[in-house]
This record gives structure tokens, sequence and C-alpha cells, in this order.
């Protein structure tokens, strides 16, 4: 019998990353599931395996210290565990005017969002590459597609999570592997209450199935694309923000955020 694939996600313990928990092993997919609080991946990994069978080995790990990815693919090794796919979900936004943000948080939001998705795709991409139905799939933003006032840091940070995975699309193109990056736009997940105010929630809030099932679809094409913008609203915005002149985007930008003029 053929080995099952697993797949390794990061922010798995809610939103995006657990429904992607879900979906994978709906496929027959075994899973290494990751975050910070083990309570919930506990509780995930019970679920997927009564609903599923699926085998779920659990990382606890707080991705804003120093060496976290370093220390998931030691744990990973330890095990005698293979990468054959990687979702890097985790991820969070700060709000409000950059003067006024703690620098300490900022920190942990780049290392997060930037460093520790790095460092992980870094680490992990020659066992997906090696792998037959190798998968990346990092987590962007529609708030990546231009500069947003009081969402700086997190709009600057999905930026470069989307530059990095279109270029490791393009870098592997000779590979087998299928890389994404997925920019949702609002989504029902703990987003917005971890940054503190849902006032720059632009539109209506989709359900994190239906960015997962997006993504998903995408990926069963022979030839995905290097990015995906959930939405078709999303993929206008994203469009227009790069036709139109930049003091024009800021301006439209810090009506939508509540940034002062």
């Amino acid at each position: 019998m053929p080995a099952r694939r697993l797949i390794v996600i990061t922010g798995a313990s809610s939103g995006i990353g657990a429904e992607f928990a879900r979906k994978f092993a709906a496929t027959g997919a075994d899973l290494v599931i990751i975050a910070r609080r083990r309570d919930r991946l506990d509780a995930l990994a019970a679920e997927l395996e009564r609903s599923h069978g699926t085998g779920v080995t659990v990382v606890p790990q707080d991705l804003t210290q120093p060496g976290a990815a370093r220390a998931i693919v030691t744990a990973l090794a330890e095990r005698g565990l293979s990468a054959d796919g990687l979702v890097n979900s985790a991820g969070f936004g700060t709000a409000g005017p950059f003067l006024e943000e703690d620098p300490d948080r900022i920190a942990e939001e780049i290392a997060v969002n930037i460093g520790a998705l790095t460092a992980l795709t870094r680490l992990l991409l020659p066992q997906l590459i090696a792998s037959r139905g190798g998968v990346l799939i990092n987590i962007s933003s529609n708030a990546a597609y231009q500069p947003l006032p009081n969402l700086a840091v997190y709009a600057a940070t999905k930026a470069y999570v989307t530059s990095l995975t279109e270029a490791i699309w393009k870098e592997t193109r000779g590979t087998r592997l299928k890389v994404l990056a997925l920019a949702p736009g609002p989504t029902e997940t703990e987003f917005f209450d971890v940054a503190g105010s849902d006032d720059f929630k632009v539109g209506r809030a989709v359900g994190a199935d239906r960015v997962v099932d997006e993504a998903l679809a995408l990926l069963r094409r022979r030839n995905p694309p290097p990015s995906h913008i959930v939405g078709g609203g999303n993929r206008v915005q994203a469009v227009s923000a790069r036709m139109v002149p930049r003091r024009l985007v800021l301006a439209i930008a810090s009506r939508l955020t509540g940034a002062s003029e």
C-alpha cells in the first residue's frame, strides 16, 4: 500500500489553518499540525482521527520565537517524518497608526508572518520537491496588493509573502511541486479579534471553507497559477491598485482603514 501523504500545517488551531487540516484529512492525508495552543491542536487531532482515521502529529510551537522553524523540522526528523505538503497559515495583524504600535508586537508579527514562514519553507522545500505530490501553500492576503495605512506592517508582510511565493513558483517550474500564494479578503476567523479592531474589515467576510475550497480546486489543475486572490471584488481592487497613481491608492486605502487624511 502506498504511503499516505503528509501535510504540515502551521496556524492549525483555528480559522483557515484548521480548515485546511479538515480538508486534507478528508482526502486521506496524514497531518502535522502546529500552533501555540496545545489544547486546540489536541481537540482537532481527536476530531480528525475520529472522522477520517487520519494520523495526526501535534507539534505545539510559538512561531514568534527564534529558531521555531528549525525546532519544527527537528521534531519531524525525530519522528522519521518527511513532508509532502506545507501550508503556512500562521499569521496575525496589528492595527493602528504605525507610530503608536508596540515595537515588540511588530517584531512578533514580522517573526511569524515573514521569518517563520520563510525559514520553514526553505527547510522543508527539498522534501516537498522530492515528493511525487508536493504542494506549498503560503497564506497571503488581499492586503498585499496596496499599502494600507493603519495596517502598514501587516500589508507589508503579506506583500513579502506573495512576492516570495511567486518567485519560488518560478524557480521550481521544472519539478512536480505545486506552489500557491493564496490571498483571501476578510474571512470568518479570529484575525480581527487578534488585531484588536474590525474597523478595517472591507466587504463581506467569507467562510474559511470557501477560501480553502478555492485553493484546493486550483491545485487540482495541471498548471495552477502562482497566486490567487479569493473573491472577484478583491481581484478587481488589486488590479485597480496597480493602475492608478499611488497618491490615489493611498487616499482610498486611508478611507477604507479609517486612517486620517
